[in-house]
């Protein structure tokens, strides 16, 4: 994901300059912090108290020129247009968040309003067309068999180690279907760009899973399945890239 970023950054960007970056629900600053070290203007929004604390803690943990590229502005993604001009990012970034919002459309017109002319959105997302494929892996085939008709995503189930509860492995969230938000980044003057699959091979790993002996190949095989056909269309996630005309 770090590397296809990267990438558009990179193609589109001249080498050297330093972007305006918002990272829109930046969890514990992860992205935010890796863009800030490699000279880039970040700021993150983050409404989750857990989430802004880690970030907060990450960021002060930090020299003092990367502390001074970066801020953190504790607010819900949806009121961009309270706390920013229109028009004044190079880059917006909202990783894992549309999932969670229930109307995606002004979250995404907003976002696409702080973009300037030529900038890049990035958008995480949960894959819609794909959501059959980690039950079927599972052999839950009423999962499988349900999810063709919704963009309800369902976390997998482990059973618990007193006698069989089912525990859901996060909560319910929602997904998105390709076409639709193609039509949707068309509308608000950002049309897609590009995309890549994310996790196509790994999203039925389980969290405590053991690194491979050869981690390295096991990143290789994701890259080049998320940008290759037709394995990304069955990713977990999707990472779309949209340009402001």
């Amino acid at each position: 994901m770090a590397r296809q970023l990267d990438e558009q950054i990179a193609g589109r960007f001249p080498v050297g300059q330093r972007l305006r970056v918002l990272d829109v629900g930046m969890g514990q600053g992860t992205q935010a912090l890796r863009l800030a070290r490699a000279g880039h203007q970040v700021t993150g929004v983050e409404q989750d108290p857990t989430m802004l604390t880690a970030a907060r803690q990450a960021l002060d943990a930090e020299p003092p020129g990367i502390r001074e590229r970066m801020r953190i502005v504790e607010s819900d993604g949806r009121d961009t247009g309270v706390h920013f001009l229109p028009g004044g990012f190079d880059v917006v970034l909202c990783h894992g968040v549309l999932m969670y919002v229930e109307e995606p459309d002004p979250l995404l017109a907003g976002l696409a309003r702080m973009l300037a002319p030529g900038g890049l959105l990035s958008l995480l997302v949960r894959n819609g067309d794909a959501l059959a494929m980690r039950p079927g892996l599972y052999g839950d085939w009423a999962g499988a068999l349900a999810a063709f008709d919704t963009t309800a995503y369902l976390p997998h189930s482990r059973t618990d180690s007193n006698g069989g509860t089912p525990i859901r492995l996060g909560p319910d969230v929602r997904a998105d279907r390709l076409a639709t938000l193609t039509a949707t980044l068309a509308g608000i003057g950002a049309p897609l760009h590009t995309w890549y699959g994310v996790r196509v091979f790994t999203d039925t790993a389980a969290d405590d899973a053991p690194l491979p002996a050869d981690p390295e190949t096991l990143l290789a095989v994701e890259e080049r399945a998320g940008r290759t056909d037709p394995y990304r269309g069955v990713a977990a996630l999707l990472h779309l890239c949209g340009v402001r005309g």
